[in-house]
């Protein structure tokens, strides 16, 4: 998040609709990829070139265009001087440090929406950006590199499995707002995961491990909810849209992909909140782990006052045989083991009187 504030400021003083890329830097070559498909044939290949991406635009067929890599601004610029996308529209593309959003024009409809997945280890929440051009035939995918969550839409293209291959290209591009919004319920069971898990130390034993646990979960979380937070407001201009490139059939499914976007929104605050509780139970158990260690040193220092009264008082060393305030004990052959009886009686009694009263 610091490397993409820093790249923000390549933007400063440029024109609206300048093309500059801000993001993860990458030097591979762009992949892509077309779905060229109706009811009764596919097509799937991967392009060389960009220009081989432009016969498609008025097809009969219905075509998905995948490019992964937007680091390529000529790239980027070709297939969207073809397709006839707004230069702000270009500019929202490659600028990947945004909030989700939702554009309509005339020709064409923009939907730019966050991508969550976890890393190789499988522990830290990763955010990519993928921006959706949904047109009169065609669907264009962006994203920042190679790897997604669309490998069920694929399937379901190849197999002509469900509706995606009877439908529009309106059902293609919910289709695929629908696979990330899924794989969003995927990253909040892993959350939910974590959460038991840590919860159980807190009960057991509340470690720094722990606490660096919560912290993590608390920094995934909050990350998860500036990404999905906004996708209410997209996935609702979606639904309300009255653009003609959004078919009847397909608002009923677009409205289903809003209500799983809500129940995605309320999952992540209620594990805010149990992340925020844990850290809150975790420093009521230090507090208490502290009292119970002070209350022990405190009964252990109790004890021994009395006894080192006593000590000290048969440890003056004064000869008070002539004295008429004699220390009788001083000369009595059983006068060591007599103190030794009293300071063991007042030390038992001590202890049985802080149990009796439950301080033990």
């Amino acid at each position: 998040m610091e490397e993409n504030t820093r790249d923000s400021s390549k933007t400063r003083g440029l024109p609206p609709g300048a093309l500059v890329h801000v993001g993860q830097r990458d030097t591979g070559k762009v992949k892509i990829t077309v779905i060229d498909y109706d009811g009764s044939s596919i097509n799937e290949r991967v392009l060389e070139n960009p220009e081989e991406a432009f016969p498609f635009l008025g097809s009969p067929t219905v075509t998905w265009i995948n490019i992964d890599g937007i680091h390529d601004i000529a790239i980027i610029e070709k297939i969207g001087k073809h397709f006839g996308l707004h230069p702000l529209t270009l500019e929202d593309i490659v600028f990947t440090n945004q909030r989700a959003k939702f554009e309509s024009f005339d020709s064409y409809i923009y939907i730019m929406i966050k991508m969550v997945y976890l890393n190789g280890k499988g522990d830290e929440v990763q955010v990519e950006q993928v921006s959706l051009i949904l047109g009169d035939n065609y669907v264009l995918s962006f994203q920042e590199k190679e790897g997604d969550v669309f490998d069920i839409v694929r399937e379901r293209l190849r197999s002509a499995k469900g509706k995606v291959r009877k439908m529009g290209p309106d059902y293609l591009a919910y289709s695929l707002l629908d696979a990330i919004v899924d794989n969003y319920f995927l990253i909040l069971e892993h959350l939910g995961e974590r959460v038991e898990v840590v919860e159980e130390g807190l009960v057991g034993d509340p470690s720094p491990e722990c606490l660096k646990g919560i912290q993590d979960m608390k920094k995934d979380m909050l990350y998860l909810r500036k990404s999905v937070w906004p996708l209410r407001e997209v996935i609702g201009s979606f639904h309300k849209d009255e653009s003609p490139l959004i078919k009847d059939p397909t608002v009923v499914y677009i409205r289903d992909l809003y209500d799983h976007t809500i129940q995605v929104i309320d999952t992540i605050e209620t594990l805010r909140d149990m992340a925020s509780g844990m850290l809150d139970i975790y420093l009521s158990s230090i507090s208490n782990r502290m009292n119970e260690v002070m209350k022990v040193l405190t009964i252990i220092a109790t004890i021994f006052i009395p006894l080192t009264f006593i000590a000290g008082l048969y440890g003056m060393n004064f000869n008070t045989a002539k004295s008429p305030f004699n220390m009788p004990e001083l000369n009595w052959p059983y006068g060591y083991a007599f103190a030794w009886v009293v300071m063991i009686s007042v030390a038992l009694t001590m202890l049985f009187y802080f149990k009796r009263k439950k301080w033990l």
